[in-house]
């Protein structure tokens, strides 16, 4: 929990970093290679299950050094032993933070409030894989009597992007028979188009809402059962067809859920932390329970990892470090997420969410304003695809933005030299941001190409590329459910540890709260017999006006 304490920007460790990146602003990374060629054995770690070069940064030992004894005055070895231990680390809502304990292997107690909470963990577990068997073995089939051969997962926010994140990322290890789609937007084409490829006889919803409150959730829901009920279904039969995975038992009971047809939530797991939980259902269901549960193998690997290496070998607190040196030090504020796999084209939005809900704070725990970046804006796409796109900015554009490049060093589906180009591609993508274009290659270039001076004079500056531009390389073997259970927990523990730095609380999201809480009262005056007007800015007026006018004083 946090303690009064000084100032981040105050403590002599910020100092001397901000006095360290004053002495490299002209070091490149260029001569850095030049003058070390050992530096990639030098910066490389291997560690479960990953290869993490991180040689193509702005840093030397000292730089290192130097964010290990922030690191350490920001009690960041006690702060990750608090959180495992189950302590309110959630400090606004006098919470724990526990999505490790969803997926630990250890046969140890974790306590919540003086209550040991992982018997219930394991029970769901049992009862998920339960379910899961009977939804594959086709034991539980439909009102017409015919198997399953679709699954809706209707949710949004966390209830969607890690879902779906791990079910792409494992197609794969789909079983065969079942299908899974996913519905989050309240954009009434969204869940328009994926029902109108269904056959409600054969067709799986689960409801996955914490609260089974939320309005984009509850209306698609809604969608979802009048679409049943207009088709063949009836109030009897919502419950063969219908799960929830809730907090909130009695509104899903009242809906016509039956109650053993309804997983568990806990307060204690934030939804951007919860695919490791039930909410993991509509991945169960795809992949079987066996590869689901290697999926918590992985990242309890992670976890352990994270939670006994030193600092100066650990892969979560490294990524985390140099994060904050270029978001505090160099400037940058935003970072690319560039995954050269076409099966975890996702990993991008659900870190996302991870990440900027996480640490988009400017407060610290204390509630004191902050005077120093937090979050970075978290961006980027499949790898291959976004070098012929936003690859022009990081290579030239004026914005510095750290990247990420993950690659597995086998792919599924080997074809041809196709696997070699995409990994030839990732690594000369890393080598052009570090060592750029500088002019005296590029009149050379344009010299070899036959250009008369007048026009290499006139092409030349435009051909300079400056590299030194900071990336990671992330390697992994393969995309399984181990490494990509370890790849999602990685990057969690990353954002914590940089939480950590800024002193912010990354498990609440008052931000997301203030939305709902005022789109409440604009729908209220969008339904509203005409003449009734709520008190707004005269923006909100006239845009709630244009609405009323086009579709009448009320829906």
């Amino acid at each position: 929990m946090s303690q009064a304490t000084p100032s981040l920007t105050s403590r002599p460790e910020w100092q001397a970093l901000k006095d360290h990146q004053a002495a490299m602003q002209d070091v490149h990374m260029r001569d850095l290679f030049q003058q070390d060629p050992q530096r990639f054995k030098h910066y490389v770690l291997d560690a479960a299950g990953f290869t993490l070069d991180y040689s193509k940064n702005l840093i030397t030992d000292e730089s290192l050094e130097l964010l290990f004894r922030l690191a350490r005055s920001c009690n960041l070895p006690e702060r990750m032993e608090a959180m495992f231990r189950g302590e309110h680390v959630n400090v606004t809502e006098d919470r724990p933070a526990l999505h490790t304990a969803l997926r630990s292997l250890a046969k140890d107690s974790i306590e919540v409030d003086g209550k040991d909470i992982m018997p219930e963990v394991r029970s769901t577990l049992t009862r998920m894989e339960e379910f899961v068997w009977r939804v594959q073995s086709t034991q539980w089939r439909g009102f017409t009597n015919k198997p399953f051969t679709d699954v809706v997962s209707i949710g949004i926010g966390g209830s969607f992007l890690g879902p779906k994140l791990i079910s792409a990322a494992l197609k794969p290890y789909w079983s065969g028979h079942l299908n899974c789609h996913y519905v989050a937007n309240i954009d009434g084409t969204h869940i328009s188009e994926v029902l109108r490829k269904l056959d409600p006889d054969t067709t799986l919803f689960l409801i996955q809402s914490k609260s089974f409150r939320t309005q984009e959730t509850l209306e698609n829901t809604e969608v979802a059962r009048q679409w049943f009920l207009q088709n063949g279904g009836c109030q009897d039969t919502i419950s063969k067809h219908f799960v929830a995975v809730t907090a909130n038992t009695p509104a899903a009971v009242k809906f016509g859920i039956k109650e053993e047809n309804i997983f568990p939530m806990w307060d204690w797991v934030g939804g951007r932390y919860s695919l490791w939980s039930a909410i993991g259902l509509p991945t169960a269901l795809t992949i079987g329970m066996e590869n689901f549960r290697a999926l918590l193998a992985g990242a309890y690997r992670m976890d352990q990892h994270f939670r006994t290496a030193p600092l100066e070998q650990n892969l979560p607190v490294i990524l985390g470090l140099l994060g904050v040196w270029y978001g505090n030090f160099w400037g940058a504020d935003a970072h690319a997420i560039l995954p050269y796999d076409h099966y975890l084209r996702g990993l991008p939005a659900h870190l996302q969410q991870l990440d900027m809900e996480s640490n988009g704070k400017c407060v610290t725990q204390a509630g004191e304003p902050i005077a120093y970046q937090t979050g970075p804006i978290i961006w980027g796409g499949a790898g291959a695809n976004g070098q012929h796109a936003y690859h022009q900015l990081l290579h030239q554009g004026t914005k510095l933005s750290p990247a990420d490049f993950i690659i597995p060093l086998q792919t599924h589906n080997p074809i041809g030299n196709h696997h070699a180009i995409l990994f030839a591609n990732c690594l000369s993508q890393s080598q052009a941001l570090m060592q750029g274009k500088n002019e005296e290659e590029a009149r050379a270039e344009l010299q070899a190409e036959g250009k008369s001076r007048t026009e290499i004079d006139r092409l030349v500056r435009h051909k300079v590329i400056q590299g030194n531009k900071p990336s990671n390389t992330l390697v992994l073997e393969r995309a399984t459910p181990e490494s990509v259970g370890a790849l999602v927990a990685l990057y969690e523990h990353r954002t914590f540890v940089q939480g950590v730095i800024w002193d912010v609380d990354s498990f609440d999201q008052w931000g997301v709260e203030l939305g709902k809480q005022l789109g409440k009262g604009i729908l209220d005056q969008l339904m509203a017999p005409t003449g009734e007007e709520g008190k707004t800015d005269s923006s909100t007026a006239g845009l709630i006006q244009l609405f009323r006018n086009r579709h009448g004083s009320s829906q």
